[in-house]
């Protein structure tokens, strides 16, 4: 059931931060996100390793956005605070897609090939399905699509390595206490 209601909750958050930003109303998204992130660090036993999960994810996403709006690839209608930064709600959409990395795509850890090609399929693909919203212009629709898709290759490989090291659903999964790391590599 948790698995449902994750990948239903991030659908929810992702129409909204689109919808919002193709219409003016580039806040709303941000404030379903919140809902989001609060319930979900309440339900995960270790929230401090999650919501630096989420917290990394948004660096992620802010930097790699703000690069393909600075390349002039993407544009968006509203909610930018900088002309060359990403908006808040494509921000706030990585942190709420960071909620699915140790839930409903938790079947990608381990699995850094198929998270090469889920990146490379499905990054292009929602900013297609973004675009097609109103929610983001893909100004240099060839250049766009290939950025994003060499992007997410990387990205996606990279947020599911963060998310078996900071998985709030299984304390400790990934991180090794200094005594044990000391007393492992022979070195006390």
């Amino acid at each position: 059931m948790r698995l449902i209601v994750n990948f239903v909750a991030f659908q929810v958050a992702w129409f909204a931060c689109v919808l919002g930003g193709a219409h003016g109303v580039p806040w709303i998204g941000p404030l379903v996100v919140a809902i989001l992130a609060v319930a979900h660090l309440r339900a995960v036993p270790d929230a401090r390793a999650e919501g630096l999960l989420l917290l990394a994810a948004a660096l992620v996403g802010t930097v790699f956005d703000s690069a393909l709006v600075v390349s002039g690839w993407l544009a968006y209608p509203s909610g930018q605070w900088f002309a060359w930064m990403a908006p808040y709600w494509i921000v706030a959409m990585w942190v709420a897609f960071a909620t699915t990395l140790n839930v409903s795509l938790d079947w990608l850890k381990g699995r850094m090939l198929l998270a090469v090609a889920f990146g490379a399929a499905g990054g292009p693909l929602a900013y297609l399905g973004g675009a097609a919203l109103g929610g983001v212009v893909l100004v240099d629709a060839t250049s766009a699509l290939l950025a994003l898709g060499i992007g997410w290759a990387g990205i996606m490989p990279l947020l599911m390595a963060l998310a078996q090291r900071l998985d709030g659903w299984r304390p400790g999964v990934g991180r090794r206490p200094l005594a044990t790391a000391a007393e492992g590599s022979g070195h006390v």
